[in-house]
């Protein structure tokens, strides 16, 4: 692994890796089985009577929000692990599925279940259903944009911390994971592409850490870096 790359350098890794035989579905089913694996290692705690995070089981709530391109591709894959690990996920997506492309699309088609419409309604009602389990957090993966996200994302971003917002009156903490880049920063600048970018506790990228992930903004957010193969 890199020490630090920017998006058009990772990019550039990422095609000489396919150019070379490794497959675009092999390294984003290893994108998504890393960020399943470091989200349950750094789990917060939860109630007495929760079964232990280290296992992922227990039917812990999970909301994984997908994008429309490959960002969201690994989204599908981190739902589809904490699904067959026992966990309650709930799936909320930014656009169509139905047009997405590629490998993205095969690992939407993989998921099998429901996916809900981008709304505030659709994902209070996954923080409703962990509050009724007896959750404190709500784990929240941002599987929205990667690397070529651009603004404005507003529209993307607003909803997101409506819900946050909404969530506390419920009684849960969200516990937010962000998938290589946080949705609402530049990767290679850290510059908002939005009025509130989605500052997550977890951030978890691949290969090596980009600019954005040294910023000040992700300052309080714990890194971690998976190694996929390239």
């Amino acid at each position: 692994m890199a020490g630090m790359v920017t998006g058009s350098q990772m990019r550039e890794v990422e095609a000489a890796a396919m150019a070379a035989g490794t497959s675009g579905l092999d390294l984003m089913e290893r994108a998504g089985a890393g960020v399943v694996e470091e989200m349950i290692r750094h789990w917060p705690a939860e109630k007495p009577g929760i079964s232990n995070p280290t296992t992922a089981t227990g039917g812990r709530h999970v909301l994984v929000l997908c994008g429309p391109g490959n960002n969201g591709g690994d989204g599908y894959v981190v739902a589809r692990l904490l699904r067959d690990m026992g966990c309650m996920v709930h799936v909320a997506a930014f656009g169509d599925p139905e047009r997405l492309k590629g490998d993205a699309r095969t690992n939407w088609q993989r998921w099998h279940d429901g996916v809900a419409e981008f709304s505030t309604s659709s994902m209070l009602g996954a923080a409703k259903a962990a509050a009724i389990s007896g959750q404190k957090h709500l784990p929240i993966v941002d599987a929205l944009f990667g690397i070529g996200q651009r603004a404005p994302l507003d529209d993307v971003t607003e909803v997101v911390q409506d819900v946050f917002r909404e969530m506390k009156e419920v009684g849960i903490q969200p516990w937010t994971v962000a998938v290589d880049i946080p949705t609402g920063l530049d990767t290679d600048s850290g510059a908002f592409l939005c009025r509130q970018p989605i500052i997550p506790q977890l951030v978890v990228t691949f290969h090596a850490l980009k600019p954005v992930h040294l910023m000040p903004h992700l300052a309080d957010a714990e890194r971690a870096v998976v190694d996929i193969g390239l």
